[in-house]
């Protein structure tokens, strides 16, 4: 791809941020009207899991968007090419409906001095991922090949490192690989960094159904979940027909 195609190809993922930041706001009035006009729709506070979701997800998403436009740069394969395409425009839009609502909010896009990342998860009732981001495909640290052991609630013995915030997301040094990477080596590690991603996100977003309070948020959330689950389905098609595996 030349280097005005790419940044053709970058300015249209960041206007259908922007679109979807604008459609975000009116989604949300909707939906409250949607929900009851007989009482005014409760305004989350910072530190409910309402904003916590939509601050952390906004950046979970954030970075497959940006795996998915390496990939689809470094290779031709029209299978994984159309993946990547569908992931960088499902969740660049449910970004920008994440960050859309919390302008709608007025509340800030990075979490409280006193709360890290996912720390509105911890509390409350548990799913039956409290004891780590596992999913119904099978065990997995959410971590990756990480090493830190990321759980789903409140990310307890998820230690940042190298960029990778939250379990699940990609370290810096995958993502120089990520770039470096050609053809069929490409396709690999982009599946099994997509995987860990999914696994990652997939407890974030079932936590929001559990915990969030805003309708439309948590309809959202369930959506997620869904769509990630299906993916992680397909991705693993993917890597068996190139004679791979998930990383763990």
């Amino acid at each position: 791809m030349s280097a005005s195609g790419t940044r053709r190809t970058r300015w249209v993922a960041g206007s259908a941020v922007a679109l979807a930041v604008l459609f975000a706001g009116a989604a949300t009035i909707a939906s409250a009207r949607d929900e009851g006009a007989a009482a005014a729709p409760r305004t989350p506070s910072a530190e409910s899991a309402d904003a916590g979701f939509a601050r952390d997800m906004a950046v979970h998403h954030q970075q497959a968007v940006e795996m998915s436009f390496l990939v689809r740069d470094r290779t031709r394969d029209e299978d994984v090419r159309r993946l990547a395409y569908d992931i960088a425009n499902t969740q660049a839009n449910q970004r920008g409906m994440l960050l859309g609502w919390l302008d709608l909010w007025e509340l800030p896009k990075t979490a409280p001095d006193d709360q890290g990342p996912m720390a509105w998860m911890s509390g409350g009732h548990d799913s039956p991922d409290a004891g780590g981001p596992h999913d119904a495909h099978g065990s997995h640290d959410a971590g990756g090949s990480h090493g830190t052991g990321g759980t789903a609630h409140g990310g307890a013995g998820f230690a940042a490192h190298d960029g990778a915030l939250m379990p699940g997301m990609a370290t810096r040094t995958e993502l120089a690989r990520l770039g470096r990477a050609e053809g069929e080596r490409a396709e690999i590690l982009f599946l099994q960094l997509m995987t860990d991603h999914h696994k990652g996100g997939i407890p974030m977003a079932r936590g929001c159904v559990e915990r969030c309070t805003v309708g439309v948020e948590k309809r959202l959330a369930r959506g997620m979940v869904e769509g990630q689950r299906s993916e992680l389905d397909l991705m693993a098609d993917m890597l068996a027909a190139r004679g791979a595996a998930p990383r763990s």
